[in-house]
């Protein structure tokens, strides 16, 4: 059941699931990435499904400007900083001092913010498709924002922003949020912070993603990070994969 909170005055939706079996009390928040929701980046691609029958309580958010949280127009509002914020607030608000983070995309770049800010708070970060762009550029190009402000998807010829405009049409977002969204949240990390993550990290990158960056090259700036590779898939395809869930499953069995 979809639930709401006040994350310092933007409004913002969340699933809160408990396990369907014995409850490991090793709660993990889940972090969508761009145009997407938590339903479709999290429940369509029974990522919560998995997570909760391994015996995980699972938390799941509308990122602002997302599916069913506040839409806002002005770039500055979402500064990865910020988003990082929301989801420290939500562990807050239901009253989880630590857990596990999964972010996929823009949300791994939110989480490896919130690793970095509070470290005290989440066990391990797993970043689903984001590798060394974390640190170098800044993942999706500026024309993501263009796209979203066109008229029509026909007049697009560009492949990356057709296939971005389409996924946020198909997801009914709201695009001059998105545009702001895109120009927003280009913050990258230092080498030097991305040093001082100390959480166990799993980094997991379809080899067919052109989008995240190198996995291995972030890895080696990452005191405590392994790679998983998710054989043969996009940026897209990569999101629901099996060997992407086995891979996150063993991980989270194995880490501290």
């Amino acid at each position: 059941m979809l639930q709401f909170f006040n994350s310092n005055g933007v409004r913002l939706a969340f699933v809160d699931q408990r396990p369907t079996g014995p409850d490991l009390h090793e709660p993990i928040v889940l972090i969508h990435g761009f145009a997407s929701t938590h339903a479709v980046n999290w429940v369509n691609t029974l990522w919560i499904k998995t997570l909760t029958e391994a015996g995980r309580r699972v938390i799941a958010l509308d990122n602002r400007g997302h599916g069913q949280s506040d839409k806002l127009y002005d770039p500055a509002d979402y500064a990865t900083s910020l988003m990082a914020e929301d989801a420290r607030r939500l562990m807050d608000y239901i009253g989880i001092e630590r857990a596990d983070v999964m972010g996929y995309s823009m949300g791994a770049r939110i989480t490896a913010f919130l690793a970095l800010a509070h470290s005290n708070r989440v066990r391990s970060a797993i970043l689903g498709g984001l590798g060394h762009h974390l640190v170098e550029g800044v993942g999706l190009p500026l024309g993501i924002a263009d796209a979203m402000e066109v008229p029509s998807l026909d007049v697009l010829i560009d492949p990356q922003q057709r296939m971005f405009r389409a996924f946020a049409e198909a997801t009914k977002s709201d695009l001059k949020a998105l545009a702001a969204c895109i120009r927003g949240s280009r913050q990258t990390l230092s080498p030097q912070q991305a040093a001082q993550i100390t959480s166990p990290v799993l980094i997991a990158i379809g080899t067919k993603d052109p989008i995240a960056g190198d996995p291995v090259k972030l890895s080696m700036l990452l005191p405590n990070a392994k790679v998983l590779d998710i054989p043969g898939r996009d940026h897209n395809l990569a999101v629901g994969d099996k060997v992407y869930k086995q891979g996150v499953l063993e991980f989270l069995t194995q880490r501290p």
